[in-house]
């Protein structure tokens, strides 16, 4: 096509959108600050443990995924979680309980009191909200659902999957499916019934019966076999530094190696956090500056343990367990990673992955140093877990702005962000502060910011 596009960043959503133009023609830099590409998604092999510092796991909900796998030499490297990883666990009273997935186990579960499960049967006839855009995941599941169901499953499933606050975060926004159920079904039971029937028609899966996948060597496989490709069009370790329109195209400037250099595009992706785009774009538009630095990204330390399987008492027959706010404990859950995977730990030896901090307690990294509070959450993993001893090996990664968080009003970020783009054409935003933070989510946006940035390119 003789067009070029500027990508900025290179984490899975960067490199899948640089991916899909080289295949298709165009030609394309991908601009990396850090010297490997791969944004959070971080694995590392450390005294015979397999550890993944950023996301352990991603669900197959899209075809996108394999197919990128494929064409990258990768799919016989995939592999997909153990059914015992199937179960999962919600800390209530100190103790596990089992996540119920079918009816039957839903009546004998003790994980809900016979009061909320006779709540259920209220939500069919629950009226819709007004506006889900300024309604937080908390008033509306309190509204269909009822408090217990809040606090013992909505609670916890937010801390896992956003390391959030559920009194924060918007339903519209951060769990769109969840509030389509209600505006387009007229609730969730009708909605997970009748809308069975249009999710078999797409060719997407849904979160909930997606398998879960990662690779031999760990997460960061995916995006070291995407950046392969890329080969030369790729650049780490170059700090981006200002973006210039000149005439009708753009000037990126970046830093290398203490080296001013700079390169054209017709069209520039911008794939890095909102955090640090902000001052990027500061200068070309002060509202977008505002937009993209109020998104909180809330502190998440990752903690990861090996202990010898003779020294845990509690059954690893699941996936992990995550905790609800109200059993007031220091982490928000733990991952049995070599449950789920294989080959994550020694023989002989298991693996956990537990997560602290999030928007539900980020003051912990305040109030306590690092020791104590790691101190303070091995005492209470043990306790749970019944382990008795001290872990064989330990390390830790601390991410001090972990996750972007959709809360409450941030259509309004939504709203200007298709503006700006409007205005300023050619420059697109990207990553996962748009369209979802898991790693399906972001593969399915990069096809999405692709194909407008072919209509672009081929109308320049």
């Amino acid at each position: 096509m003789n067009k070029k596009a500027v990508i900025l960043g290179a984490g899975i959503s960067g490199l899948a959108t640089a991916y899909w133009l080289k295949k298709d023609g165009c030609e394309v830099t991908v601009i990396e600050k850090s010297s490997q590409a791969g944004g959070a998604m971080v694995s590392a092999w450390e005294n015979e443990f397999l550890v993944d510092y950023g996301p352990n796991s991603g669900l197959e909900t899209t075809p996108l995924i394999r197919q990128l796998a494929e064409e990258t030499g990768i799919a016989d490297e995939m592999i997909y979680a153990s059914s015992e990883g199937n179960k999962r666990y919600i800390l209530r009273d100190g103790r596990l309980c089992a996540l119920p997935t079918g009816a039957g186990a839903f009546l004998t579960t003790k994980l809900f009191s016979p009061k909320a499960k006779l709540r259920l049967l209220k939500e069919p006839f629950v009226g819709k909200s007004n506006d889900g855009y300024y309604q937080s995941i908390a008033e509306f599941v309190r509204r269909r659902l009822g408090q217990e169901f809040l606090d013992y499953a909505i609670n916890p499933f937010v801390a896992g999957v956003y390391a959030g606050n559920p009194d924060d975060l918007s339903v519209k926004s951060a769990f769109p499916k969840l509030y389509r159920l209600e505006e387009v079904y007229g609730g969730l039971i009708k909605g997970m019934f009748k809308g069975a029937k249009e999710r078999k028609q797409s060719a997407e899966t849904s979160k909930q019966s997606a398998r879960m996948f990662s690779f031999k060597n760990g997460m960061q496989t995916f995006p070291n076999a995407i950046a392969a490709k890329l080969e030369e069009n790729l650049i780490l370790g170059a700090e981006v530094k200002n973006i210039e329109r000149d005439g009708g195209a753009y000037t990126v400037k970046y830093k290398k190696n203490g080296v001013m250099e700079s390169v054209q595009a017709d069209v520039v992706i911008s794939t890095i956090p909102a955090h640090a785009a902000c001052y990027l774009f500061q200068e070309m538009d002060t509202v977008l500056f505002s937009h993209l630095k109020s998104i909180y990204y809330p502190p998440v330390m990752v903690l990861y343990l090996g202990y010898k399987e003779e020294s845990i008492r509690q059954p690893l027959d699941g996936f992990g367990y995550l905790i609800p706010q109200k059993e007031n404990k220091s982490y928000l859950g733990a991952i049995w990673s070599s449950v789920i995977f294989p080959n994550r730990a020694p023989e002989g030896y298991a693996s956990f992955t537990i997560f602290i901090g999030g928007a539900r307690s980020p003051q912990l990294f305040d109030d306590m140093n690092k020791e104590d509070l790691i101190r303070q959450v091995l005492v209470e993993f043990q306790d749970v877990m019944k382990i008795t001893g001290m872990p064989q090996f330990r390390v830790d990664k601390m991410w001090p702005r972990a996750i972007p968080q959709y809360n409450i009003g941030y259509i309004e970020h939504e709203n200007y962000f298709e503006e700006f783009e409007k205005f300023h054409r050619g420059i697109l935003l990207s990553g996962n502060y748009r369209g979802g933070i898991s790693v399906g989510d972001c593969i399915k946006s990069s096809e999405t910011v692709y194909k407008k940035a072919l209509d672009l390119l081929q109308q320049v």
